[in-house]
């Protein structure tokens, strides 16, 4: 049996933020006042990113709008974020938790899953375990982590979302009922606003009223979406720790948009811009992906992400944003969207024979099994005649990429742009 560790940092900005102002001897700790981290009005970052627990009792929530924060708490403090000082306590934060063991999935900056099963026997429990984790990450950091245990993602994340912070707490599948059934339906892992709407029209308000329902009924209302939550409010999650080495984890870009995209109009003209930047990235690595991701973070914060093997292994600008703007359609459920990003992901090498499929093998036009009918052409000629075509057509695609490259790497990445993308 797995035992997996869900390690999440304490309102990361916040508590990041508020360690660097004490080494610089500051005589506050943001995290014993009401503070946030935000922005001013006249920037995009206007919203809340973080916040203090006496924050929170004003009634304060990540995601809105700063100016709403100090209507509920006049004496709020706020400080702008650092991501650049993010970044680097994230990276000193997983270089840590590697001392431990390999087996690590980082999915955020501020959180990352941890397989223990490999090292358990080193601790009397993985309780013990993870309070030697969180009591260390402190001592040596400054900062605290909230660390949730059971056999699979899901449940050891729904666990780390239990009482903050500095806590360890357990939900194994034996605890489910006692533990999670009673919170809110809001509560569950991928439950957002819009399904939890639904779910309450259906008079379905805990996680165990959910646990209860007929999927099909909840199919009807949320299609497959609704088949899902029915899955986690009963404690079915991925159970296995993906720890990629580092040149094996892909190529893949993001990006905050300085304005909402609200369409998807909008929203392809930043996918192609990402998908010129993965490509460039994979050709310069002389990659090519096999699988494509992308992902959203709608307005109110939410993410959300799909994935999909590639037909071919491919490292085309075209290729790779047909496959997101694909990817997106069936994603995207219609809200304002405030991050786009696209990953590549089982990357091979460039020169690598690729194997064509069946999809690669032409399909004789009705026009032409009349010709061959009449002697006038043979079938292998013409099937040889129209692959060659598509092969030229690739052949063009890769040279336009690489002066494309050629000529961004001479005078800049705004050089030259795809007519779609103005």
């Amino acid at each position: 049996m797995s035992i997996i560790f869900h390690i999440d940092v304490n309102s990361a900005f916040l508590s990041w933020t508020a360690v660097e102002e004490l080494k610089k001897g500051a005589g506050r700790d943001l995290r014993e006042i009401p503070a946030i981290i935000g922005g001013d009005q006249q920037s995009r970052h206007g919203v809340v990113l973080a916040k203090s627990i006496p924050a929170k009792k004003y009634g304060i929530r990540t995601g809105e709008p700063v100016a709403n924060a100090f209507r509920k708490c006049p004496e709020l403090t706020m400080e702008p974020p650092d991501h650049k000082l993010y970044r680097d306590y994230s990276r000193r934060l997983m270089e840590f938790l590697y001392t431990y063991t390999p087996d690590i999935e980082q999915v955020s900056v501020d959180e990352c899953y941890l397989d223990f099963t490999g090292i358990a026997y080193r601790f009397p429990s993985p309780v013990e375990g993870a309070l030697e984790i969180k009591n260390r990450v402190f001592k040596k950091f400054g900062f605290t982590v909230n660390i949730g245990i059971s056999t699979n993602k899901l449940l050891a994340k729904m666990a780390s979302d239990f009482e903050k912070p500095n806590k360890v707490h357990t939900l194994f599948p034996e605890e489910i009922k006692a533990k999670m059934w009673k919170l809110p339906v809001s509560e569950l892992y991928m439950a957002g606003r819009s399904s939890v709407d639904v779910l309450r029209k259906l008079e379905i308000y805990t996680i165990g009223d959910l646990a209860e329902t007929d999927p099909a009924l909840l199919e009807l209302h949320l299609k497959s979406h609704g088949r899902m939550l029915w899955e986690f409010a009963n404690g079915k999650g991925n159970s296995s720790v993906t720890a990629e080495k580092a040149e094996a984890k892909g190529i893949g870009n993001s990006t905050t948009l300085s304005k909402d995209a609200a369409s998807e109009e909008e929203a392809r003209k930043i996918l192609l811009r990402l998908a010129e930047s993965v490509g460039a990235r994979l050709r310069k690595a002389k990659q090519k992906a096999n699988i494509l991701s992308i992902e959203i973070k709608y307005y109110n914060f939410e993410v959300v992400s799909h994935q999909r093997q590639m037909r071919r292994p491919t490292n085309s600008d075209m290729d790779i944003y047909r496959e997101a703007v694909s990817l997106y359609q069936e994603l995207w459920d219609g809200r304002p969207v405030r991050l786009l990003g696209i990953r590549s992901s089982k990357l091979t090498g460039e020169d690598e024979p690729e194997q064509l499929s069946i999809f690669d093998i032409p399909v004789m036009h009705k026009d032409a099994k009349r010709k061959l009918s009449d002697g006038k052409l043979e079938e292998a000629d013409s099937r040889k005649e129209y692959l060659t075509g598509r092969l030229a057509d690739a052949e063009k695609q890769k040279k336009l990429d690489r002066a494309l490259d050629e000529i961004r790497k001479k005078y800049g990445k705004d050089a030259v742009k795809r007519g779609r993308a103005l």
